[in-house]
């Protein structure tokens, strides 16, 4: 187990990492603590969205309510502006 300061690791990041990337303990030393480095595994990672399948739908569902004026996703401007400013004025 390595223990390193704040600042050496800043000085040395790619020693570092590739200590922790050939699976040594690498611990890093700091006022506010001290805190273990490893290797973020696939699922640990922030699944990606699919922003163009997102607008698609979107698309689909504006175009649905156009058509038949009916939706539970959209509801009138006035509404959503009205909910908007007094949410507004809530946090003043």
């Amino acid at each position: 187990m390595t223990i390193v300061s704040t600042t050496d690791f800043r000085a040395n990041q790619t020693k570092y990492l590739g200590m922790v990337d050939r699976g040594e303990h690498v611990i890093l030393k700091s006022r506010r603590g001290s805190y273990r480095l490893m290797p973020v595994e696939v699922e640990d990672e922030e699944p990606k969205r699919d922003v163009t399948a997102e607008i698609c739908q979107a698309m689909k569902d504006w175009k649905e309510y156009l058509e038949t004026g009916k939706s539970d996703k959209f509801r009138p401007l006035d509404e959503f502006l009205d909910e908007l400013r007094n949410s507004e004025s809530s946090r003043v």
